[in-house]
């Protein structure tokens, strides 16, 4: 005997089984509704809906497509699924999309930029704290002007990274 799998969504396998318990259960349920449908004529076909939560999208490229497509998903340590997933994510959001090594690149940024804000916030409470006068007042901001210079210096470098990953994943 052939045996049929079928994958329901939760909610249409409770009414279906609640249906069913008045006819003895979900396999001789299951049977008369096929051979039912095996001796009527074939319905129409419905329309595929597609779920909101994903969905699949084939492509098929030629040989020389896909090597470079390939090529480009591989410099960018990327699988060509994953390439092309970024690439369309960027087209629809219009947001930068981190390969692996951009992350790495965008944590150690930031892990500058706190170190800087650590060092800025223990300058203030001294300057907060401790009465300051002359020469060793001058040196503390010639410090907090050094790590204002030194932040903008990364933001700058942060910004032209961004610049980059967006003109990368745009049209050509």
């Amino acid at each position: 005997m052939d045996r049929l799998t079928v994958r329901l969504p939760p909610d249409l396998a409770r009414r279906f089984d609640a249906a069913a318990a008045g006819h003895g259960g979900r396999s001789r349920l299951l049977r008369r509704l096929i051979e039912g449908a095996a001796q009527a004529s074939l319905p129409a076909a419905e329309t595929p809906s597609i779920s909101p939560s994903s969905g699949k999208l084939t492509l098929r490229l030629g040989v020389d497509d896909l090597a470079v497509l390939e090529a480009a998903a591989a410099h960018a340590g990327l699988s060509r699924t994953q390439w092309a997933v970024a690439l369309i994510r960027r087209r629809l959001h219009g947001r930068p999309q981190l390969t692996p090594s951009d992350s790495v690149v965008f944590i150690g940024v930031q892990r500058e930029l706190r170190r800087i804000g650590v060092n800025v916030n223990q300058i203030a409470r001294a300057l907060n704290t401790a009465v300051l006068e002359g020469q060793v007042l001058a040196l503390e901001v010639a410090q907090l002007d050094a790590f204002a210079t030194e932040i903008r210096g990364h933001l700058s470098e942060l910004q032209a990274a961004f610049r980059c990953n967006l003109d990368y994943w745009s049209d050509r």
